[in-house]
């Protein structure tokens, strides 16, 4: 039987963080839960770890990073003297901006495309979350071209963003599953080689950027819909160092945005207000009142999160009156993500009376947001913004009412192929589960329909 060596720099790790095997564990299994990971990870499992047992499959980068969050500094597997990666399986791509964006972005895709888990399973990262300004900025001036070959012009970069455009579409319309393969595919492919070739003129060169950024982000939103945070996380960086580099006014605060909302979907408000500030700071009054609107949202959710009360509800109607003022603007495409940005407004805003308890006005915001977006083209997220309505209602006590709602958001739910929908229809039928026991009808047949959904959805 060979004898293992004791792992002394895991152990010394461990120590240095002050937590027990069976704190370790915990927080080692909170990280691979933010991306829909479930560990059986105990105190065994940590102890047998500094004699010198090797954690399985991605089970290593959630303890690096459980450890980085604990010590406040990046822990890598080297650190947890675990060597290095095998099969150029490396966990830490795209996370620390030290190479061109477009090649991570190439190494990303290619991963992701293969489905290779160790970066499907990849942990969310807080240092990632936290990077300075001056490391983008450095990040950005990477981005090169090559002097060889054709010279793209407009009608080039015209065409690769309606290609983008039409996948942000179908993203919305049949979720973030949909045509997943394909459309990394043709952001390794098309938009890589756009974005090497050479360009009649800067501005052809950097709208050309910001419509890689913008396929980037599109990726990222992708797996995020696919609880992969790790990868999503990833995307959203490169995505982020496009955007500084083609100089677009506001596109690389939306990036951050969108990073900060991701952050406090995983219960990590520590840096997300911090980002959804500096986002505001690089796009106030360098784009229209109604993506200003998006930032001021964004920012009043973050400041909820963090118990700032009366700042998120004047953050609130800072947004609100953005966007009367910006009645008629024209919205550049990378900010229509989501929708039209009133919808996404009342969408963010429900989130934002949510975390303040304020039930009622929560639910009626969720309510404007669904009614806002055109059906056809946005199924998705207005099923989910149903979704969290008739949750408010249901805390409410208004049961029959709550229930009518997710009936309406399964209804809408048809044909769209995403994780998050799953999860909320799988939580529905745990929140009704007490009803159900009570004899309430309309829980019980509702309750069906759900079954149903998720037998023909699995």
């Amino acid at each position: 039987m060979t004898q293992r060596t004791a792992n002394h720099q895991l152990k010394a790790l461990i120590d240095e963080s002050g937590l027990p095997y069976d704190g370790v564990a915990r927080a080692v299994k909170a990280v691979a839960l933010e991306s829909g990971q479930r560990l059986g990870t105990n105190k065994s499992a940590v102890h047998h770890w500094t004699l010198g047992a090797t954690p399985a499959g991605p089970t290593i980068g959630y303890l690096a990073e459980a450890l980085s969050r604990r010590l406040g500094r990046r822990i890598t597997r080297e650190d947890l003297g675990l060597g290095s990666p095998a099969g150029g399986e490396d966990d830490s791509i795209g996370l620390t901006l030290d190479f061109d964006p477009i090649e991570t972005l190439t190494a990303i895709g290619e991963a992701d495309v293969n489905r290779r888990r160790f970066l499907a399973a990849s942990a969310y990262s807080m240092a990632a979350a936290t990077l300075p300004p001056a490391t983008v900025q450095e990040a950005a001036a990477r981005t090169r071209t090559v002097s060889g070959g054709g010279v793209a012009g407009r009608a080039d970069v015209a065409a690769v963003r309606d290609m983008v455009k039409l996948f942000m579409d179908m993203d919305e319309r049949h979720g973030g599953q949909h045509g997943r393969a394909a459309f990394v595919q043709y952001l390794i492919t098309d938009v890589a080689q756009l974005c090497r070739g050479r360009f009649a003129g800067d501005d052809v060169r950097a709208e050309a950027l910001s419509v890689a950024s913008a396929a980037a982000h599109l990726c990222g939103w992708k797996a995020y819909d696919s609880g992969e945070q790790g990868l999503a996380q990833r995307y959203y960086l490169q995505s982020l160092a496009l955007a500084r580099a083609s100089g677009v006014p506001g596109q690389d605060g939306f990036v951050m945005r969108t990073m900060s909302q991701q952050g406090m979907k995983l219960h990590r408000p520590e840096h997300c207000l911090a980002l959804a500030e500096t986002g505001w700071g690089r796009a106030r009054g360098r784009v229209g009142r109604q993506v200003e609107a998006l930032f001021a949202v964004t920012h009043a959710h973050a400041l909820a999160k963090t118990g700032q009360t009366w700042r998120a509800l004047a953050g609130v109607q800072l947004a609100e009156t953005a966007l009367a003022a910006g009645s008629g603007d024209e919205v550049p495409f990378w900010a229509l993500v989501w929708g039209p940005p009133v919808a996404t407004v009342h969408s963010r805003t429900a989130k934002v009376f949510e975390t303040l308890g304020d039930r009622p006005n929560a639910a009626h915001q969720y309510a404007t947001a669904a009614a806002s977006r055109p059906g056809a083209t946005y199924a998705r997220i207005i099923a989910l913004d149903l979704v969290a309505q008739a949750e408010q209602q249901a805390k409410q006590g208004s049961i029959e009412q709550a229930c009518g709602t997710w009936g309406h958001a399964i209804d809408t739910m048809t044909g769209v192929r995403s994780a998050r929908t799953l999860k909320a229809v799988r939580t529905l039928r745990s929140d009704l589960r007490p009803y159900r026991a009570r004899g309430v009808r309309v829980a019980a047949e509702l309750d069906e329909r759900a079954r149903i959904f998720l037998d023909h959805h699995r």
